[in-house]
């Protein structure tokens, strides 16, 4: 997902909805397709199916890549005051994630970034940097370009 607009009062992002039907998905869904041979579908029927397979891509693939894995590798998009992210929940589905924007960041003792201060839509919470997830931006984009 990718902010909308610069404004740090905005929390709009780019979804896959966005893609699809050209504005945020804040329709009641349709039911799932996906196993309806597609033989049996009629043309609606099959976009609708391919909607719900790219969506289902999106969810399991390109989210689980946000999160990240500080064992595993170095963060690349460090928590910077500004930065779009989303709030980690375990009990509801990447896809069902809050949307926010750092507002602070609490630097431990050696300097590395272990808590945050985030604003989400309706309220302002502190969360350790763990629990959240930057988004990627233009700039994380360029610098991992350059990189390569």
């Amino acid at each position: 997902m990718r902010a909308l607009s610069d404004d740090p009062d905005d929390f709009s992002a780019l979804t896959p909805g966005h893609l699809l039907i050209g504005s945020a998905l804040n329709a009641v869904p349709e039911p799932s397709r996906a196993t309806t041979p597609r033989n049996r579908l009629n043309r609606w029927e099959h976009l609708q199916q391919m909607r719900d397979h790219f969506w289902a891509k999106w969810a399991q693939e390109f989210l689980q890549e946000l999160t990240p894995r500080p064992k595993c590798k170095a963060r690349t998009n460090p928590l910077e005051i500004g930065t779009l992210c989303l709030i980690k929940n375990e009990t509801t589905p990447p896809t069902k994630w809050p949307l926010a924007r750092v507002v602070r960041v609490h630097p431990g003792d050696d300097g590395e970034v272990r808590v945050v201060t985030v604003r989400t839509a309706t309220t302002e919470l502190t969360r350790p940097a763990v629990k959240i997830v930057p988004l990627p931006t233009k700039q994380a984009a360029n610098d991992a370009h350059r990189e390569q």
